[in-house]
């Protein structure tokens, strides 16, 4: 099984970035975990290792090319997750439910949940479609009952 060191590297050259240590850490710290991930966070696991311009633009970049993609919470943030392997520079597919714990405040891209396509009026183009669910993740729900 190839590590995701590698994978990475793969995956920059494929869409022609770099190879740096701060985009190799954004994608390892967004790959190992099970919710969206938000620049405040990202910022406080990095440290030194990067400042916030070049953490801004890593972010901003790897969503251009398709990389990750943006979801906004409660409060306003944008939280960061890995885009399916269908996303590109020129397309991302991300129609999917996300969803905001209100409990916990963890947002989760729920895949198989998939948004139904619309159907607007004569004349409007939908670029970018986004379905926020709020409620109790199973962890918390769990705790609940």
């Amino acid at each position: 099984m190839e590590d995701n060191t590698a994978r990475f590297e793969k995956l920059l050259v494929k869409n022609g970035l770099k190879r740096t240590a701060p985009r190799l850490q954004v994608l390892e710290i967004l790959s190992g975990r099970d919710s969206a991930t938000s620049q405040p966070y990202l910022e406080q696991v990095m440290g030194k290792d990067a400042d916030r311009v070049t953490l801004y633009r890593v972010l901003q970049a790897f969503e251009e090319k398709g990389i990750i993609h943006k979801v906004l919470d409660q409060q306003g943030t944008a939280n960061y997750a890995i885009c399916s392997d269908g996303c590109s520079a020129h397309e991302h597919h991300d129609e999917h439910v996300h969803f905001n714990c209100d409990n916990c405040h963890k947002i989760y891209c729920l895949d198989t949940v998939k948004i139904p396509a619309l159907k607007v009026p004569a004349g409007f183009k939908v670029n970018h479609l986004n379905l926020i669910a709020t409620g109790l993740c199973a962890s918390c729900a769990d705790k609940v009952n």
